[in-house]
């Protein structure tokens, strides 16, 4: 071959210079797409894991205080009632419930299992930082012995906000609810409406909103037990 027919960038055998700037170009744009799909597709699986946390979190949160309402009664050997307070702090509400059960957990092998518990829902602040903490207390109810306080035990975080509301046999609506007083007095609400706002940490603007309700059975019979007026 003449010399004067030769390209200047090959010998014959390989690429041409061009040729490999072309290939590297390429390469590294399909590496940037790849990249960007896979740090995209890593990131959607982190937003669902998140996301599954935290319902699964509020799920076993109300069936809780689902199960302890549902075994709410009034005890006259005690001398609490049921009470929940309607408690807005910074615009967040932050309600308390206290009230007598049979939903004692056996959490301790030293505990001796009884069945009636006082137990209570309050909130904190919470671990991370980000949000309230919600704490439940059980006090198991010792006959013969004075009544002691509990510790409470974190059972949801990154609340933003807790709201019970109560209703009575008419269907009327109601904040607050204190058996110990006359308005109440000696009785439970026929249902209790929960309300959990945890933090979206994707849209702290739109917390995730969570709610259910509870038919008090022993409620409803001390209404249907009562004397007409």
């Amino acid at each position: 071959m003449n010399a004067r027919n030769r390209h200047p960038f090959r010998d014959g055998h390989g690429f041409t210079l061009l040729e490999i700037l072309i290939a590297i170009f390429i390469l590294a744009i399909v590496l940037s797409l790849l990249y960007t799909s896979f740090t995209g597709t890593l990131h959607n699986i982190e937003q669902t894991e998140t996301k599954a946390d935290v319902y699964q979190m509020a799920r076993v949160t109300l069936d809780r205080v689902v199960e302890d309402l549902e075994c709410a009664f009034i005890s006259s050997r005690s001398k609490h009632g049921f009470v929940g307070q309607a408690i807005e702090t910074e615009g967040r509400h932050r309600d308390t419930l206290s009230f007598i059960s049979r939903a004692h957990l056996v959490l301790d092998e030293e505990d001796p299992g009884q069945e009636i518990t006082r137990i209570s829902y309050t909130t904190g602040e919470g671990y991370e930082g980000q949000g309230l903490a919600l704490f439940r207390s059980d006090a198991p109810l010792f006959l013969g012995k004075p009544e002691e306080e509990a510790t409470g035990s974190m059972i949801c975080d990154n609340l933003e906000s807790l709201r019970f509301t109560y209703y009575d046999e008419k269907g009327e609506e109601f904040d607050s609810w204190d058996s110990t007083k006359e308005e109440f007095k000696d009785r439970l609400p026929t249902r209790v409406s929960i309300l959990l706002e945890i933090v979206n940490k994707d849209d702290p603007e739109s917390p995730l909103r969570f709610y259910t309700g509870v038919t008090l059975p022993m409620g409803r019979s001390a209404y249907a037990g009562a004397p007409k007026r």
